[in-house]
């Protein structure tokens, strides 16, 4: 070494030396660097391991003047970074660590794991001071921690992210689960993005890789929020791997280009080993989208909630309820639509005519099977929402008197200010426990011509998000089958994550009703059931079916609805499922 730098550096001095052993005058040096030794030194935690380390440290701090730096290089495994952590801040020295991205980066240029790299900075401090524990991971950024339990977490978390990197280098997850990463801020306990990792079968001339940025507002869609969406994705855009990126609330964003630009290198993290060119980001248009919070508020029986205007394509808006406990399950949507206010400056209204919830059109064709153009034609719907199915029907079903039942009363305001819900003479709210409500039904003896069950489950321990598992109880069911009238039909939104649950609640509903027909919607996990109270001969049944199709359609071209939104009748009744009883 010394033959080699000699002529450029005659003033640098090359020693041998123990370093738990150093020879140096106390307080000589403002800097000691570690460029590797203390991972050499301490390949495990074993007690004679760690004594070694002992010394080695109080050496360290032996040659260091105050206000000196030990700068340890490191890629910090679990036990050394706990004990240079524990070390150093119960002995009065502020730390600081630096995520090293250069190293990083240059280890996936050379196609080679690439660990998480570490620049610890130790400062011995003369007098006593609060602990410092910071951490900076982004250039220029740091952030502060209380305990080195907490930091501890943190470069864990970035360790196990960066071995999920390198094994998606050169392993494809066709057919495993998704992967998922939340992205945050250094100063932000809220994450900033997330992130989907979507692996395809590889098909000739798709793009190897590439990154999709969804537009805000738009993350709860079915093509971003489910697998099956994200998968569809992957294939309509002809990537053989896609990274799919949301943006959350309460986050600002630039324009698209300052997106692409933020996201660059961490998108660069999960690309496949082959890919060495320029990383494409797709998105739906020019810009990041636009999220307009209209109402925030909390529920006593649904928690913290948000209403939001989202534009999508062309202008097109719609307004949206979500639960923040399930921010990727839009509760309730409508559609608006600018009209102009008396004074003529244009405004954004609902429209109660397009039904944005396309299970809510099935439970409308199901509620017309038997409807009877007479005013003692009645509907007893459990959950409001934001009232787009009922103002619908009300429309579509003029002569019927709608009874909505709904526990949360916080529900009731949000449909009546945001979604333009209205009651008359013949749609009316309570608000009351459904199930309670249905006991009191058949208290009264009061008679019914459909039931239905439109009404979201809070419990996330079992696989069915609609209804309530104690709406599916026997006694319920046979109080349905009670309040029914002799020709009545019960139709129930049931929304199944875990689809093995269908086979057993079908075996119950066939143990009550006569009949009964369902309707699985393509693009989402809702699926219509219809139950009849006495028996209907399948022809009869179809006819049945046809006829309201056609009487839906008839009622859209009268509102002047598009002829998209039309029913194609033959479809429908190919999709129509009726059960053997």
């Amino acid at each position: 070494m010394k033959n080699l730098n000699g002529k450029d550096r005659p003033s640098m001095q090359f020693m041998q030396m123990d370093v738990l052993n150093m020879t140096f005058e106390d307080k000589k040096f403002s800097v000691v660097l570690d460029k590797g030794t203390l991972d050499a030194l301490m390949p495990d935690d074993k007690d004679e391991t760690l004594k070694k380390i002992e010394r080695y440290f109080e050496e360290v701090s032996k040659v260091l003047k105050h206000g000196g730096k030990y700068i340890c290089i490191s890629l910090l495994q679990e036990h050394i970074a706990k004990k240079l952590l524990t070390y150093f801040s119960s002995n009065n020295w502020a730390i600081k660590i630096i995520r090293c991205h250069e190293a990083e980066n240059k280890g996936l240029e050379e196609n080679e794991t690439a660990l998480p790299v570490f620049i610890i900075v130790c400062t011995k401090n003369k007098i006593t001071s609060p602990m410092v524990l910071e951490i900076s991971l982004s250039p220029n950024k740091f952030v502060k921690y209380e305990t080195v339990n907490d930091v501890l977490n943190v470069i864990s978390g970035i360790q196990r992210a960066a071995i999920v990197c390198s094994h998606l280098k050169n392993t494809s997850v066709t057919n495993q689960e998704q992967i998922s990463f939340d992205l945050f801020e250094n100063e932000n306990s809220k994450p900033r993005f997330t992130v989907y990792i979507v692996d395809i079968l590889p098909e000739r001339g798709h793009s190897p890789y590439a990154g999709f940025i969804v537009p805000q507002g738009r993350e709860s869609e079915w093509l971003f929020s489910t697998n099956e969406g994200r998968m569809q994705l992957a294939k309509l855009s002809k990537n053989n791997r896609l990274v799919i990126i949301t943006l959350h609330r309460d986050q600002k964003y630039g324009t698209l280009d300052d997106v692409k630009e933020e996201l660059n290198d961490v998108v660069r993290k999960f690309a496949p080993s082959n890919v060495t060119h320029k990383i494409a980001f797709l998105s739906l248009g020019s810009d990041v989208g636009n999220r307009t919070v209209r109402h925030k508020g909390k529920s006593k029986h649904s928690g913290d909630y948000v209403v939001e205007d989202v534009e999508i394509e062309n202008g097109v808006k719609y307004r949206r309820l979500y639960y923040l406990q399930s921010q990727l399950i839009i509760q309730s949507e409508a559609q608006l639509k600018t009209v102009k206010s008396r004074r003529g400056h244009p405004k954004d209204v609902v429209d109660p005519l397009y039904l944005t919830c396309k299970h809510h059109l099935h439970m409308n064709i199901a509620t017309h099977l038997t409807y009877t153009q007479e005013d003692s034609f009645s509907i007893f719907v459990v959950g409001l929402g934001g009232g787009g199915l009922c103002t619908f029907m009300r429309k579509f079903l003029p002569k019927a008197t709608i009874k909505v039942v709904d526990i949360d009363e916080d529900m009731f305001k949000i449909a009546t200010d945001w979604f333009g819900f209205k009651q008359d003479e013949k749609l009316t709210v309570d608000i009351l426990d459904g199930v309670e409500s249905i006991e009191n039904s058949v208290k009264e003896e009061t008679k019914w011509n459909a039931v239905l069950f439109d009404v979201d489950s809070k419990d996330t321990t079992i696989g069915m998000s609609c209804p309530p598992k104690q709406f599916l109880e026997d006694t319920v069911l046979r109080n349905v089958v009670s309040m029914l009238s002799n020709s009545g039909v019960f139709i129930l939104n049931m929304v199944l994550r875990d689809t093995k649950l269908r086979s057993s609640i079908i075996t119950k509903l066939k143990g009550r009703f006569k009949l009964i027909a369902s309707f699985k919607l393509e693009e989402d996990l809702n699926e219509v059931v219809i139950c009849f109270k006495k028996k209907i001969a399948k022809e009869d049944l179809i006819t049945m079916f046809k006829n309201s199709c056609k009487e839906m359609n008839k009622f859209m071209k009268s509102n002047g609805l598009p002829k998209e939104e039309h029913i194609t009748v033959s479809d429908y009744i190919s999709n129509l499922n009726i059960e053997n009883i």
